[in-house]
């Protein structure tokens, strides 16, 4: 569950950046799928035997996951903050 904000334009912002982060997870998988498709399309008409689009389908696959995770994960909730907030104080003593 996301931190509670009471401030409407702190709440306002954090609205605009998390449909921003959407609307760019939107545009890598867009350019992920029509690249990789032009590459695939690429091995077809060459007649390659090796199926060597696997590498950038895998390579790239990785990072959109990752970006995928950052954008969609949940962000820490108030008690994840408190206890992390506590762990430092511990730490800076």
């Amino acid at each position: 569950m996301p931190e509670l904000v009471d401030d409407e334009p702190e709440l306002r912002r954090q609205a605009v950046k998390r449909l921003e982060d959407k609307r760019g997870l939107m545009a890598h998988a867009l350019a992920y799928f029509t690249v990789n498709l032009l590459l695939v399309a690429l091995w077809y008409v060459t007649g390659a035997a090796f199926f060597w689009p696997v590498f950038p389908i895998f390579g790239w696959g990785i990072g959109l996951a990752f970006h995928t995770w950052d954008v969609l994960s949940p962000a820490p909730g108030p008690r994840q903050i408190e206890a992390e907030m506590e762990r430092l104080r511990h730490t800076q003593r």
